[in-house]
Parts: structure tokens; C-alpha cells; sequence
């Protein structure tokens, strides 16, 4: 197994029902170590940087429009692999289509207000990693 790192946002959809604590003991009870994480409200134009690569899809807008809408909590999570154990424990996109006990399936209301974001790949991670963290936040 590879120690990774990867990182997860818990969204504003989440954060106001009040279920930080719940999604975070969620991947500590999975092996994941929070290593960094810090309560965020981001601007405009934190939200159109971070998720750039969506630019040119018609759900970029609402996407932006929706992760600024209240304060998000970012962190880094380590463990054997990471960024698949985190989107496991996250599940499908669409809570509808989410498998039962992941943190989208208990906590998500719809494909955008879907409670957290996750990396996708190892490369993303380290991306997104460093939008939102110094390395001498990321402690051990």
C-alpha cells in the first residue's frame, strides 16, 4: 500500500447542518489521519481558481455560486491510499446513486449540495494540496 495524501473539503451544504465532526470521525474510523485543516469562507475568485479546470462546463457558475454561498472546512487526510479510501468513504457523486452508509448518501442533498469534495487522482491532490496549505501547515 502507498502513504498518500489527499485533500477533502467538507462544503457549505454540510458545514451548516452541522455535520463536521460526524464526516471527519467518518475518516478517522476508515484510517485516514487529519493532518492539516482550517474552517475557510472562500471568495469568488478562491472558487473560480480551485475549480478552474470546470471553466467550460454549464455547471461552473453554480458550482462557484454554491461553495461560496457559506464556510467550508479543507483538509489534508494521510493514509494508505488516500485519495481512493477518502472517495470510497465519500461515495458517488449523486447521493442517489451513493452507496449506503457513505458520507453522501447520509449527509448529501443533491448532486451540488453533495456535502464534500475529494481528489481524484494523486496529481490532483498535490494541486489542490498546495492551493490551500503551506507545507509547514501539514503536520505529522
Amino acid at each position: 500500500m502507498a502513504y498518500e495524501y489527499t485533500l477533502s473539503i467538507i462544503k457549505p451544504d454540510a458545514v451548516k447542518k452541522n455535520v463536521v465532526g460526524a464526516i471527519l470521525s467518518r475518516f478517522e474510523q476508515a484510517g485516514l489521519r487529519v493532518v492539516a485543516t482550517k474552517m475557510l469562507q472562500l471568495s469568488t475568485h478562491d472558487a473560480e481558481q480551485f475549480y478552474a479546470v470546470h471553466k467550460d462546463r454549464a455547471f461552473f457558475q453554480d458550482l462557484v455560486s454554491f461553495m461560496i454561498q457559506g464556510p467550508v472546512l479543507v483538509s489534508v487526510l494521510a493514509g494508505d491510499n488516500a485519495v481512493l479510501a477518502h472517495r470510497d468513504i465519500m461515495g458517488a457523486t449523486n447521493p442517489k446513486e451513493a452507496a449506503k452508509g457513505t458520507i453522501r448518501a447520509d449527509f448529501a442533498d443533491s448532486i451540488e449540495a453533495n456535502a464534500v469534495h475529494g481528489s481524484d487522482s494523486l496529481e490532483n491532490a498535490k494541486q489542490e494540496i498546495q492551493f490551500f496549505f503551506s507545507n509547514r501547515e501539514l503536520v505529522e
